[in-house]
């Protein structure tokens, strides 16, 4: 059950995102996306050396394209938080699954295959109403903008997503493809801060000041970060793709709790249910994905059985 990499993986994501809140009354946004991915190539680019994997890669572009557009994601995410509510910026995020599954049943339409998972579908719809239903999002006529910026991170963590699938098929390792990322993302967070500096209601600083509160918050957020990008790769890399991604929806959980226990958030009975219907979808979805497994192996069996009993 590969695909169950995701829900280490939303977990150590959710860590992250409570460290984001804390660091976010001392640093700005792009600040600690870039400080997120410069610690993730020390931590993972340590582990490489220590584990004596190489950083030769024979996909750069394919890396590159992978980096640019999950950071990019990040920001337009970051972006819409600053200026809505977050649970609409967290929802129309946390759509990326839904884009996956559009993007999986556009390419099979195109190539004439029949069959499509639509059990798996459903359980991301079902999950993608209960992030509704926890976060009851809404977007008023003068933050449309906004709200496009909010869809248009969900489109392209989806395709950052399908590129983590397709760089692992391609045969690179987890460790290397995080790394890359992490290094598009900490030379697109440096340049954002620079520009962020010499915007007219900029403070006019590029990097703030550091505390030890400050440094441990953000040695958090790039260690989490860094844990979570591989557990998240290796999910997609070897997992069930609409499985691993509906199990993505766990992360709106983990945070939910998190803000139960340090903001004392309040969930209405909505919320609770939203919690339950995403907890059910993964499941289910986890089951059908066993299933089907288990299906498979077993008719191989049965035909391997078959050919040995004619050879004799």
């Amino acid at each position: 059950m590969q695909s169950l990499w995701m829900l280490f993986a939303t977990f150590t994501f959710s860590l992250m995102s409570v460290c984001v809140k804390f660091a976010s009354e001392s640093y700005s946004t792009v600040e600690i996306v870039m400080y997120r991915s410069l610690v993730g190539v020390i931590v993972i680019g340590a582990m490489m050396v220590l584990r004596r994997k190489s950083f030769k890669t024979r996909f750069p572009l394919a890396h590159l394209w992978r980096g640019a557009v999950g950071a990019t994601a990040f920001g337009l995410w970051f972006l819409s938080m600053a200026n809505l509510p977050l649970g609409t910026a967290m929802t129309l995020n946390y759509m990326s699954p839904i884009w996956i599954a559009a993007i999986m049943f556009g390419i099979g339409w195109w190539h004439g295959k029949a069959q499509f998972e639509w059990r798996l579908v459903l359980a991301v719809l079902a999950s993608f109403t209960g992030v509704a239903l926890l976060l009851r999002p809404a977007i008023h006529a003068d933050q449309l903008i906004w709200g496009v910026y909010g869809l248009i991170s969900g489109m392209l963590a989806s395709l950052a997503y399908l590129q983590v699938r397709h760089l692992g098929i391609l045969g690179e390792p987890e460790d290397r493809i995080v790394f890359y990322f992490c290094v598009t993302g900490t030379i697109g967070g440096a340049i954002a801060c620079v520009i962020r500096a010499h915007l007219p209601e900029s403070d006019g600083v590029i990097w703030h000041a550091h505390d030890l509160k400050g440094f441990l918050l953000l040695a958090g957020i790039g260690v989490a970060a860094a844990i979570g990008q591989i557990a998240m790769t290796r999910a997609y890399h070897l997992g069930k793709t609409l499985v691993t991604a509906n199990l993505q929806y766990t992360g709106i959980v983990f945070s939910s709790v998190w803000g139960i226990l340090f903001w004392d958030d309040k969930l209405g009975w909505m919320g609770w249910f939203g919690m339950c219907i995403i907890i059910a979808s993964g499941v289910t979805a986890t089951f059908f994905d066993v299933r089907h497994k288990a299906r498979l192996t077993e008719e191989v069996y049965v035909k391997a059985k078959s050919i040995v009993e004619e050879a004799k």
